[in-house]
């Protein structure tokens, strides 16, 4: 078997978290990227082997990632072992939650694992993902989020032949976004019920009543408000049942201590906030799925 997860959300999920850029004009001189994190934290036993010898990123054997990712208006699928680089950028000095998300997964199960991850920046639950059951037409990123799963599965053989021989299968759903319903007030008192909404509506699609849902919280938001909303949706008794929501207030840092000062609505651009917030969420997901396995 091949356990399939579908990431999917909107900035936060694409990455913008900071590997090792440090210059002191853009990138604060390096402070809070991922190399500056593993340096204060290299004997922390969850990251032992992210890492080689010599410093440079170790791609894992057994955790694959599928992202069908669109920038400056061209589209192309970025497929391979996981490691840095599976962001919204073209390079190796980005990532997102993936990283953490998929090390958990890669040490908690036998089998192999891969990540399809749909996310595009500036998107709304209210309507660029409003799921088909809600009032209104469909969102046109709830579709396409479909689509560019199932089209990954389509093509697995292709992308990731060492993995041909393995049956696929859908595990789970690993949601991270918000911060665009956040800022507006009507798409804030609704949030609750559309997400509530996404989980039963994704469930439907994918035929699988008990399908494993985990959300993260926009930590990085100040609205209490939004975050309850957040919290509401995956605990609405329609969902509640292997849905978890999990909480990331805890990993914002300071400006001053990341990389990007100006960009709170990306976690500063924190190398640390978007390997802990991954490894929160795997974590999460990994229990879940331990619960119906």
């Amino acid at each position: 078997m091949l356990r399939v997860f579908l990431l999917a959300g909107q900035s936060n999920m694409e990455g913008h978290g900071v590997v090792d850029l440090d210059d002191e004009r853009d990138y604060n001189g390096g402070r809070g990227t991922l190399v500056a994190y593993l340096r204060a934290h290299g004997d922390d036993a969850r990251w032992l082997g992210l890492r080689d010898a010599s410093g440079a990123f170790v791609a894992r054997d057994d955790v694959f990632v599928t992202y069908q990712k669109e920038r400056h208006g061209k589209a192309h699928r970025q497929t391979g072992a996981l490691t840095i680089g599976f962001s919204v950028y073209d390079d190796a000095h980005h990532f997102g939650p993936e990283l953490g998300i998929g090390r958990v997964l890669g040490e908690r199960f036998e089998e192999p694992v891969l990540l399809v991850k749909t996310a595009w920046g500036g998107k709304s639950l209210a309507k660029d993902f409003l799921p088909p059951s809600a009032d209104g037409d469909t969102g046109p990123f709830y579709s396409q989020m479909v689509a560019e799963f199932r089209d990954a599965l389509a093509n697995l053989t292709q992308d990731h032949p060492q993995l041909a021989k393995h049956e696929p299968r859908l595990c789970g759903v690993v949601w991270f976004q918000g911060w665009n319903d956040a800022c507006d007030q009507a798409a804030t008192k609704v949030y609750g019920r559309n997400l509530a909404l996404l989980i039963a509506d994704l469930r439907t699609e994918f035929d699988d009543a008990q399908l494993p849902f985990v959300a993260g919280e926009s930590g990085n938001w100040d609205g209490e408000a939004f975050r309850a909303q957040q919290r509401a949706g995956c605990e609405a008794p329609s969902v509640a049942a292997k849905t978890r929501f999990v909480p990331t207030r805890q990993f914002l840092r300071k400006p001053d201590d990341s990389p990007n000062r100006g960009h709170g609505h990306h976690w500063y651009g924190n190398g640390g906030s978007y390997l802990e917030i991954g490894w929160a969420l795997g974590g999460a997901m990994a229990e879940l799925v331990a619960t119906r396995d």
